[in-house]
């Protein structure tokens, strides 16, 4: 009997039939003739970020701008009616020193401004009313007004305390060494930053808990001070320093 052919599925019939997929293609514009496009606004944006964040003050600076404007306008107004404006002072002095005066003849909300140093001390508390008074014979100019005075200083203190007695000023020097000591009694070290020694960082708790300035008002050229209030200057480094004091006057001239 003459064989008969064959068919493909019958040589193999356990072979699935497999079709091979279509090639893929690349894309290109042609199959997106119109691409979608990034808009001014989204490109705008873009950029003022980048400006912003290399360039942070450009913020601070145009927020500010129209308050600059303003206080401009005001101050050319002030002035253009007779009110006050600044005027340095020539000093040959090597601590700078300012005058803020007013135009007018009765010579009301004058400011006077001046820096000068105390001699350098060691641990203690002193007495510097006298010294201050030295350095700021202004304050016979004035008729009424405020004293400020400010050390510019975190290892030292101004306060405004006892005048008469100096037991006051050492009682008050040991005082501050038991509310605030170097070291423990178990532990020698209590604080972590003692780069200038063990007395650093007590002098800085110290000089947060007097203050580093006083006010005290001003009549007839005089200061105000009560019966037994004294400036004081309070030294917590055991090493002897150095302090600039910066002292700042307001007020109406005799």
């Amino acid at each position: 009997m003459p064989s008969q052919p064959t068919s493909d599925s019958d040589e193999e019939p356990n072979q699935p039939n497999l079709r091979q997929p279509p090639p893929i293609r690349p894309l290109s514009l042609e199959h997106h003739p119109n691409p979608p496009a990034i808009s001014s606004t989204t490109t705008l944006i873009f950029f003022l970020i980048l400006i912003l964040a290399f360039f942070p003050g450009i913020f601070h600076f145009l927020w500010a701008f129209p308050l600059h404007c303003v206080n401009l306008l005001f101050s050319l107004g002030l002035r253009g009616s007779g009110s006050s404006h600044l005027t340095p002072t020539t000093s040959h002095n090597p601590a700078d020193s300012y005058t803020y005066s007013s135009p007018n003849k009765n010579n009301v909300n004058m400011w006077y401004q001046k820096q000068f140093s105390l001699p350098a001390r060691s641990r203690g508390s002193y007495l510097i009313t006298n010294e201050v008074l030295e350095a700021l014979p202004q304050i016979k100019e004035y008729k009424v007004g405020l004293l400020n005075l400010f050390v510019q200083h975190t290892s030292c203190a101004l306060s405004l305390n006892e005048n008469w007695d100096p037991d006051v000023r050492e009682d008050m020097s040991d005082t501050l060494d038991r509310i605030v000591p170097e070291a423990g009694p178990k532990n020698p070290t209590l604080y972590r930053h003692d780069a200038e020694g063990p007395d650093d960082l007590p002098a800085h708790v110290k000089s947060a808990l007097i203050g580093a300035s006083v006010t005290i008002p001003i009549k007839d050229g005089k200061l105000q001070t009560g019966t037994w209030q004294g400036i004081w200057y309070l030294e917590f480094r055991a090493a002897k320093h150095t302090r600039r004091v910066v002292a700042t006057i307001q007020g109406e001239k005799a």
